[in-house]
């Protein structure tokens, strides 16, 4: 996996973790060009998409060498950091939540209402990719982007959301195909049909179960 730089460099992220290594001896391995300008120096200039991009392989190949093991499938734990910054462990990454500044927080990472967003952005994504792949065209160019409106009245909530995905490599009588696909994502269908959310609060021991008739509301 590479990154080409608009300075003219090529930047490979790969891993060395054969089989049989010992745990905790796996390894990410970056490597770029050298010319013969560079002297005793070697440096690359990013733009920031081509960072974002490095930063994804990174953590790609970084997951691949990971000596600790996963957790559990299905379940999403969430404990606080710093004032509105929460930890979301999920198997064995970890995500953060922050509010923007304007809402008192830090603006250090997106709110849950954006990751809310993302998740469906991002569903469709993997489905749209595995499109390409099924018919044999490129994922170069694949974006998906969402724009969303909270509601002006309560409860608060996300009241519209759009996505367009940009698949330049794909034929044109192909995307209504695609658009099929991508419509009926996970995360898609689960708000389609909404999933039962059964709520409970503990403290000292003592656990409030959600009410047996009425839906979770805020």
């Amino acid at each position: 996996m590479k990154v080409q730089t608009r300075c003219g460099r090529t930047i490979n992220v790969t891993r060395f973790a054969p089989q049989g290594l010992p745990v905790g001896m796996g390894r990410v391995v970056l490597d770029t060009s050298f010319s013969s300008h560079d002297a005793d120096e070697l440096w690359a200039s990013l733009t920031a998409e081509e960072a974002r991009r490095l930063a994804g392989l990174l953590l790609y190949q970084a997951a691949a060498v990971d000596a600790q093991p996963p957790g559990t499938s299905g379940v999403v734990e969430v404990v606080p950091v710093a004032g509105d910054v929460y930890g979301i462990r999920v198997r064995g990454h970890e995500l953060t939540v922050d509010q923007p500044l304007t809402d008192g927080g830090k603006d250090t990472a997106p709110t849950p209402v954006e990751l809310f967003v993302a998740s469906v952005a991002s569903c469709a994504a993997h489905y749209a990719g595995r499109f390409l792949d099924r018919h044999g065209v490129s994922r170069d160019g694949l974006r998906v982007r969402a724009e969303f409106r909270m509601a002006d009245d309560r409860p608060a909530r996300v009241a519209s959301l759009s996505l367009t995905v940009l698949a330049p490599e794909l034929p044109p009588e192909r995307l209504a195909a695609l658009r099929a696909v991508v419509s009926h994502c996970t995360v898609t269908n689960s708000l389609a049909t909404p999933p039962e959310i059964e709520l409970r609060v503990s403290g000292d021991g003592a656990v409030q179960p959600a009410p047996t008739q009425e839906p979770f509301t805020q």
